[in-house]
C-alpha cells in the first residue's frame, strides 16, 4: 500500500498546526460582534477574489470572514503577487458594508485595516510594527525594515473586501525577496496563527466601530491620528511613483484627511498622493526599502 503524500497532510509540518475554525468560531462569533460568520478552506487562488465575487452575487453579508490556510494567487497592491508556504501566515478577507457613510470617505477603510493589524499584532505578537503608505506592515529584522504584511482594498457588492497577507513563520530561506521578513524572523513573543488572528480582527472591529460612530471621519475617529503616530513613511525622504509613470519626490509630511500622502517637494510645494508606489530613500535604519 503506497502512503499517503506528506506534502497532503494538514499535520505534515509540526511548526504550522492548522487552524481550528471551531475555535475561531467561538472566540469571534457572537450576536453583539461584527463578524457574522468565518469560513476556513485549505487553498484558494485569492480569499480578496472569492469574497468579492460572492460580495457581487449578494452572497456575502458584513462581516463575513473567509481565511485561507494557503492562498496559490493571492493578490497585492498594483497586481503584485502574493505567496507563502501553506500555513505560513495569515491569509484572509472580510467583507464590511459601511453604506451609512459617504462613499468618498471609504478609501480609509484599507488604512484602517493596517492600523488594526499594526495594532493587533504588536500586542499579541510582541513586535514593534509599523506601516509604510498606503498598507504595508513592516517589522525590523537584523536593524533592517523589512514587509511582513499587506492589504489590499477593493469595492464589491454594496460594500468593499478587504484582504490582509501577514508572514508569520517564514523562515529566512522561504522569504520571497531580500525586502520581505516575518515575524518569526522579528522575535515575535508569539506565532500562535490563531491568536494572532483574534487579536487582528478585534482590534478592526474596534476602530471600524469608531470610524462608523464618527460617520466616516477619520480625525473625529481618532484614526488620521493613529495611522499617522504608526506611519514610518512619514518624515522621511520618499520618491513616489505614481500611474502613468510619472514620479516626486521629496519629504512625507503629512496624512490628509482623505487618506492621502502629502509630499513636500524641493521647490516648496506640498503634493497629495492619492495612488502609487513609495519607495524610502532616507531617513530609517534599513536604507532603502
Amino acid at each position: 500500500m503506497t502512503p499517503p503524500d506528506a506534502s497532503h497532510n494538514r499535520w505534515s509540518d509540526l511548526d504550522r498546526p492548522p487552524l481550528n475554525a471551531t475555535a475561531l468560531r467561538r472566540g469571534l462569533l457572537r450576536p453583539d460582534t461584527l463578524w457574522a460568520s468565518l469560513e476556513l478552506v485549505e487553498s484558494t487562488g485569492s480569499t480578496n477574489t472569492d469574497l468579492a465575487e460572492r460580495a457581487r452575487a449578494g452572497a456575502a453579508a458584513e462581516g463575513t470572514v473567509l481565511v485561507a490556510e494557503e492562498q496559490t494567487a493571492g493578490r497585492g497592491r498594483l497586481e503584485r503577487s502574493w505567496t507563502a508556504p501553506p500555513r505560513s501566515g495569515l491569509f484572509f478577507s472580510v467583507y464590511l458594508e459601511p453604506g451609512d457613510i459617504p462613499v468618498e470617505r471609504w478609501g480609509w477603510v484599507p488604512l484602517l485595516a493596517g492600523v488594526a493589524a499594526a495594532t493587533g499584532l504588536a500586542k499579541s505578537a510582541g513586535v514593534d510594527m509599523s506601516l509604510k503608505w498606503p498598507n504595508d506592515l513592516l517589522v525590523t529584522v537584523e536593524g533592517e525594515e523589512r514587509k511582513t504584511g499587506g492589504i489590499l482594498g477593493e469595492f464589491a457588492g454594496d460594500g468593499i473586501v478587504v484582504g490582509l497577507g501577514i508572514n508569520v513563520s517564514l523562515r529566512a530561506d522561504e522569504l520571497p525577496a531580500p525586502t520581505a521578513g516575518s515575524l518569526a524572523l522579528a522575535g515575535a513573543v508569539s506565532t500562535d496563527r490563531e491568536t494572532l488572528l483574534r487579536a487582528v480582527l478585534r482590534s478592526m472591529e474596534h476602530w471600524y466601530g469608531a470610524w462608523r460612530a464618527a460617520d466616516g471621519d477619520a480625525a473625529a475617529s481618532g484614526l488620521q491620528a493613529a495611522y499617522a503616530a504608526g506611519c514610518a513613511t512619514l518624515d522621511r525622504t520618499v520618491r513616489a511613483e505614481l500611474p502613468g509613470g510619472a514620479s516626486l519626490v521629496g519629504e512625507a509630511v503629512a496624512i490628509d484627511g482623505d487618506g492621502r500622502l502629502i509630499v513636500s517637494t524641493e521647490d516648496g510645494l506640498q503634493q497629495p498622493v492619492s495612488a502609487g508606489d513609495i519607495v524610502h530613500l532616507r531617513g530609517a535604519a534599513g536604507g532603502l526599502t
